[in-house]
């Protein structure tokens, strides 16, 4: 089986879930036995091949016209189209971002195929690969298979994979530049800037620090503690969905099925009880604190540590801390 990840630019660097493809592309390679290659598309993007090559890849291809940029859905159907039709993989392989989702169901529509969107992982059954995708707020999980000839399209969930584990290779795979042209009357729209909701509109799926707050922060002022916690860290600050429901903190800020879904190293969760709504955003964390006085609180479920206890107590204290120990090595 030929594998093909397609990775994502923008704004001058590749999106950390690409890494994360990548490494559900390696594993998944390694459990079928089969070949894994990996596309760049955009104008200027030899550099980010360059940078992909240094994974364990069989090859790397640069997808380049300058007809790709800014990126538009109909260029970039157009172009992996023809490239996916020369190329021929039999799975492609995606990260579950706002642009691929944009593009990749006309994607799959044009190359007579269909695609899994969403998943959090695979299994094999026999011969078969099942792909595992949220459904109900993730109340429940589906296998879903495949039917009919590919080329078939998955996109995988940020934080399903850990892009950490992508495996680098013994050498650079080889780079191969593919030039395509976008003829004109392709391309049918307009593109602006790209759409910010606020000036403080943040992404928080590119953090490696995250401290999320809940309902036992009881007051908005007492936000203050949790975003004094998060420049001492050099994270973010984040919150539940009754947080930015009563305009604490801006919806950009929201954890959860109905805000971002996030995978940071460390993921400090301040009176969050862990209701599944907030947990399928922030379970995919590397190291996962949770602080809450409820011993019972379903986040300590998936928490690595567990504190029980006020986080008025014990939050202040840990600043201070956090001070101390970056005091004494700078």
């Amino acid at each position: 089986m030929k594998i093909l990840v397609v990775v994502e630019q923008r704004e001058g660097k590749l999106n950390r879930v690409s890494w994360e493809t990548i490494a559900a592309g390696q594993a998944l390679a390694a459990d079928t036995g089969g070949t894994l290659e990996a596309a760049v598309v955009g104008a200027g993007v030899s550099g980010y091949a360059a940078e992909i090559a240094a994974k364990k890849l069989a090859k790397v291809y640069a997808i380049e016209s300058a007809g790709l940029e800014p990126y538009t859905p109909d260029a970039f159907v157009h172009a992996l189209k023809g490239f996916i039709a020369t190329n021929q993989p039999a799975l492609v392989m995606m990260p579950h971002t706002y642009q691929v989702r944009d593009f990749v169901p006309k994607l799959a529509t044009a190359a007579g195929s269909t695609c899994i969107s969403d998943c959090i992982g695979y299994k094999k059954d026999g011969d078969k690969l099942l792909f595992t995708r949220q459904m109900f707020q993730g109340k429940l999980a589906a296998d879903v298979s495949f039917t009919g000839a590919g080329p078939w399209f998955v996109t995988f969930q940020n934080g399903a994979f850990r892009g950490d584990k992508a495996e680098a290779g013994a050498a650079a795979a080889p780079v191969e530049v593919v030039n395509v042209e976008i003829p004109a009357g392709v391309v049918r729209n307009q593109p602006h800037e790209v759409f910010k909701e606020a000036k403080q509109a943040v992404d928080l799926t590119q953090a490696e620090i995250i401290v999320a707050v809940g309902r036992g922060i009881k007051e908005e002022k007492n936000i203050a503690i949790a975003k004094a916690l998060a420049e001492a860290l050099g994270g973010d600050l984040a919150a539940s969905r009754p947080i930015c429901d009563n305009g604490w903190l801006p919806m950009d800020r929201q954890i959860g099925s109905s805000g971002q879904t996030v995978a940071p190293k460390l993921y400090l969760a301040l009176g969050i009880s862990g209701a599944i709504q907030h947990i399928v955003g922030m379970k995919g964390a590397r190291t996962i604190i949770a602080v809450n006085k409820d011993a019972e609180a379903p986040i300590f479920e998936i928490a690595d540590y567990a504190v029980v206890g006020n986080l008025f107590d014990i939050v202040p204290p840990l600043i201070e801390e956090v001070k101390k120990a970056k005091a004494a090595n700078s």
